[in-house]
């Protein structure tokens, strides 16, 4: 089976400018050329048309994606099956969202009671499910699977007080780390406040706090690149400020 730019962007229900779009960056060109100067796609083309708008669901960004389609160990299969887990993943997080909402409609028209804990548990639970997907792994060889499940639970648990202040503490830690990056001093009484209030946030997810598991928290900040790229956006070398202030602060 062949199609037209017009043919092909109807079955995918997309715009023949992005077909052609897509022609002039690169990431998807046509089959062939026929007689009349018509792009013609073929199979090959439809599929891979396919797992571009897959990714694109995904949020990510035409160049990625181009990388990753022409990368020549891409496999096929096995992006679709990460697509289908990828997907299982965003609609659990979905129901959870549509079925907080529908409670809190009911609960407005005096239907159900719902407590301000459960007003919540559906945006905890995601977090709680985004950061496994981004850390779970790293952050259970490094403190075994029993931890990670209390901390999760602990979290899950949290009053809406305690999430109001941990979320606060989170602003705080960034908005103090860059107060003490401008002293130059990870000994200093800025830098020790931000240690201080990293423990702080730390005790509202950690079961227990021990020194020598912060000191290592505080390592993967720096040898991390995801941790490292979420404190370096307070400014360029912050994970590895932050690393030194931590432990100064658990040599004490």
């Amino acid at each position: 089976m062949e199609y037209t730019v017009q043919k092909l962007a109807k079955l995918a229900g997309i715009s023949t400018r992005t077909l052609r779009y897509y022609d002039d960056i690169e990431i998807l060109k046509p089959a062939r050329i026929n007689s009349s100067g018509y792009r013609i796609y073929g199979q090959a083309e439809v599929d891979m048309l396919q797992q571009i708008l897959f990714f694109r669901e995904l949020g990510l960004e035409l160049n990625n994606i181009k990388e990753i389609l022409h990368d020549p160990s891409f496999d096929g299969m096995n992006a679709l099956r990460e697509h289908l887990q990828k997907l299982l993943e965003k609609r659990n997080q979905l129901d959870l969202l549509i079925d907080n909402v529908n409670k809190t409609i009911a609960a407005k028209e005096g239907r159900i009671t719902m407590s301000n804990k459960e007003k919540f548990e559906g945006f905890k639970k995601k977090m709680v499910e985004e950061n496994e997907k981004k850390y779970g792994e790293e952050i259970r060889q490094k403190y075994g699977e029993d931890t990670v499940n209390k901390s999760n639970k602990k979290f899950m648990n949290m009053s809406q007080e305690d999430y109001e202040k941990v979320t606060q503490l989170a602003e705080q830690v960034l908005e103090t780390l860059e107060q003490a990056m401008a002293t130059g001093d990870p000994a200093g009484e800025l830098a020790q406040k931000t240690a201080d209030l990293h423990k702080q946030w730390l005790c509202f997810h950690w079961h227990e706090y021990s020194k020598e598991a912060h000191r290592g928290l505080a390592q993967m900040y720096v040898d991390d690149e995801r941790f490292k790229a979420y404190y370096d956006k307070v400014q360029q070398g912050a994970a590895e400020f932050l690393r030194d202030v931590i432990l100064i602060y658990t040599s004490k």
